[in-house]
């Protein structure tokens, strides 16, 4: 991803807990670059993406650049 991809993150929002959930920097489109992700981070996305529907609501992208 190049420096004007990543005023996007792809949030993953709990379904259980209020203001719990995890966020990545991605495009537009939702891709994230896994390559630039650090192991945590890309542990972590994995994870929420595999429990979409039991323990996170489905990812929504969100506009970081609020001008």
């Amino acid at each position: 991803m190049d420096a004007t991809s990543t005023c996007y993150e792809l949030r993953f929002r709990s379904l259980f807990d209020e203001g719990r959930g995890f966020s990545f920097p991605c495009d537009a489109a939702g891709h994230v670059d896994l390559d630039a992700m650090s192991e945590r981070a890309r542990l972590n996305y994995l994870y929420a993406r595999t429990v979409i529907g039991r323990e996170f609501a489905t990812p929504a992208v969100r506009d970081l650049d609020l001008h």
